[in-house]
């Protein structure tokens, strides 16, 4: 069986990378994003298991001393882990799985596994990116700038990824990144694997 790809996708807050990987799950066949486990509580509409796996911080910690986690990381004073069999396992499955996270984790994911595929998505504007931090209207002026702050330190890590979108119009930016998905499906090391009984029948032959 041919083994799934991991795509690692990285965005600053605001920069519209959940929507964008919702609307891909709903085009391409065959991937599904890992959900990964947090401490926080849950926000409203959140579903555990769907969104985030809702776990205590003993939960977490004890999870951590397993070596459950590919990585783990603390933001804004709460926990996030990735599970490594569950993505293991889909990837031995032969399914490909999106995982959405930070820059710091997406480093950690790179070296732990050297062939998955880094995709950064960028807002068109500095402007665009405000605008759409306040439409939220949840946060106040000053919460508000200093999550700009860290979305520009977060967006100066772009230049470690492999792929870059600009999430300006939405339906190119979806378009762009199922294509990324697709494109990474035909190349010829994964092809040659998916192919193998094919291939060999097309190259034999016998009068």
């Amino acid at each position: 069986m041919t083994k799934g790809i991991l795509y690692v996708v990285s965005a600053a807050s605001g920069a519209g990378k959940t929507s964008l990987v919702a609307a891909v799950l709903k085009h391409v066949a065959d991937i599904e994003v890992s959900v990964s486990h947090t401490t926080r509580a849950p926000r409203d509409g959140e579903v555990d298991g769907v969104n985030y796996h809702f776990v205590d911080a003993e939960k977490f910690e004890a999870m951590i001393e397993a070596g459950d986690f590919f990585e783990s990381a603390s933001v804004f004073g709460n926990m996030y882990g990735t599970s490594r069999q569950h993505i293991q396992e889909q990837l031995l499955l032969g399914k490909d799985v999106i995982l959405e996270i930070d820059w710091q984790g997406a480093r950690q994911i790179r070296q732990l596994v050297t062939d998955c595929k880094s995709i950064y998505i960028l807002p068109p504007s500095i402007s665009a990116l405000r605008e759409r931090l306040t439409s939220r209207g949840q946060d106040d002026e000053e919460v508000i700038n200093k999550r700009m702050r860290e979305a520009v330190s977060e967006m100066s890590h772009y230049a470690e990824f492999e792929y870059l979108i600009i999430n300006d119009d939405f339906d190119t930016a979806r378009d762009n990144l199922a294509a990324i998905i697709v494109g990474e499906r035909m190349a010829f090391e994964h092809q040659q694997q998916k192919q193998a009984e094919l291939l060999e029948e097309l190259l034999t032959f016998e009068n």
